[in-house]
């Protein structure tokens, strides 16, 4: 799979803290806003530091200057209010955003005539986002549905720096040089990076108001198979867009939240595949405006991948044991429950056939998939595993995996979602 550790148990004992800090910070800019206004997580992608990913080139390290950044989202929910959340947790400088943007999408880079609205921060067309920090915009005119497609463009007029990303979006982004944000559209967005699996930058949320409020979100929480690699570009059928179809068409209609990261660990932060599931949680998830249940599946990276060597580091991590992957899984609901929040457990997939696959790591994962189906510990299970492996091969069937054993095809992607029971998202 996509590809400073230490102890289950410190890492455990960290995460209260950790889920304090961050909570605080993330609900900083939703208590900016009047008390009357309630808003609604539409949209997010978990940020990472910038890196040379080595499968394929981004713009996360050289950054942008004097050009405007074209970026385009699936909202989950609807609203007569947009506003947007900006992120430099990974700068080392303050970040100037000169202008921004948003609109409803047309196609590609363009934005649907009479739909274009300038973005504002505290009434004002720029802000600087101070390293480390996040900000959110002011309130933005303009109603939207439930799965549609919305254009953010942003203008960087001054060197960025690296910046802080989601490395595996799945979906276009486009650059122009200049100032091209009033720009509907797409002849000046000639740059988009090859070979298109695309990165989403600085741009870490959408939230709405206004019209009937959504039911409480759900987040997805994992690694490159919630993030959605090998789903269709631009196509937005990863499990967590099958959910949300699902959910509409049962009358259920809520906001799915992918916070999936590639090559993410549930234990250990790697250099190219963002800080340890069990960091990031607090922000990633309990941060998210009005969560209601979180659908944790990771841990075959832990499995998989003993050490960072494929993102260029020369590190070996310690043994990962069922036993200790459990520790954080048992983290991760503790600091879920005390929120109030739901907590699905997802089984581990099949892999084998895969490059990462040994005999030590398939008993692992059965053994942390016997865990999750009857402990009990979670609130529901979501067997992925059973879903997508019903003869109990070890191996994902032909079709339902993108040619590499162990991400999903976009009908593999269907298969997760229809494993999902919907009452248990309740």
């Amino acid at each position: 799979m996509f590809f400073r550790q230490s102890g289950t148990v410190l890492a455990a004992a960290a995460l209260a803290v950790t889920c304090t800090a961050t909570l605080a910070a993330a609900a900083a800019p939703a208590d900016a806003a009047p008390a009357r206004t309630r808003w609604s997580g539409a949209w997010t992608a978990a940020v990472m530091r910038p890196s040379g990913a080595p499968w394929f080139p981004t713009w996360a390290e050289q950054g942008f200057e004097d050009q405007s950044l074209r970026q385009v989202v699936r909202l989950g929910a609807g609203g007569s209010k947009v506003r947007i959340r900006l992120s430099n947790a990974y700068g080392t400088a303050p970040l100037r955003v000169t202008g921004a943007s948003v609109g409803r999408t047309a196609e590609g880079a363009a934005v649907e005539p009479g739909t274009m609205r300038p973005v504002r921060f505290g009434r004002s067309p720029s802000v600087t986002v101070p390293a480390g920090g996040r900000t959110v915009s002011d309130p933005v005119a303009l109603p939207v549905e439930a799965r549609e497609r919305l254009t953010i463009t942003l203008y960087f007029a001054e060197p960025t720096g690296p910046a802080t990303y989601h490395q595996v979006s799945m979906t276009t982004t486009y650059r122009a040089d200049g100032d091209r944000r009033r720009d509907t559209g797409a002849a000046a967005y000639t740059d988009k990076v090859v070979p298109g699996y695309g990165s989403w930058y600085f741009l870490e949320g959408v939230e709405v108001s206004g019209g009937r409020p959504p039911r409480d979100a759900v987040v997805a929480f994992g690694d490159s198979i919630t993030d959605g690699f090998g789903a269709t570009i631009d196509g937005d059928d990863r499990y967590p867009d099958a959910l949300a179809v699902r959910l509409r068409a049962a009358g259920r209609p809520r906001p799915v939240l992918n916070a999936g990261i590639g090559s993410n660990k549930l234990l250990a932060d790697s250099a190219c595949g963002g800080d340890a599931g069990i960091s990031r949680f607090a922000r990633d998830v309990l941060g998210q405006p009005r969560v209601g249940t979180v659908i944790v599946l990771i841990g075959i990276n832990d499995i998989q991948l003993p050490d960072d060597r494929m993102c260029g580091v020369d590190r070996d991590d310690p043994p990962v044991t069922a036993a200790r992957l459990i520790d954080g899984y048992r983290a991760l609901v503790r600091a879920a429950r005390a929120r109030g929040v739901r907590v699905v457990g997802g089984t581990l997939a099949p892999y084998a056939g895969s490059a990462g696959w040994t005999a030590e790591g398939e008993a692992v994962r059965r053994e942390v998939n016997r865990w999750i189906r009857t402990s009990g510990e979670y609130d529901a299970v979501a067997d992925f595993d059973r879903a997508l492996d019903p003869s109990g091969t070890g191996r994902i069937p032909e079709g339902l995996h993108m040619g590499d054993h162990i991400h999903p095809s976009p009908a593999g992607y269907r298969t997760m979602a229809a494993a999902i029971d919907l009452a248990a998202l309740a």
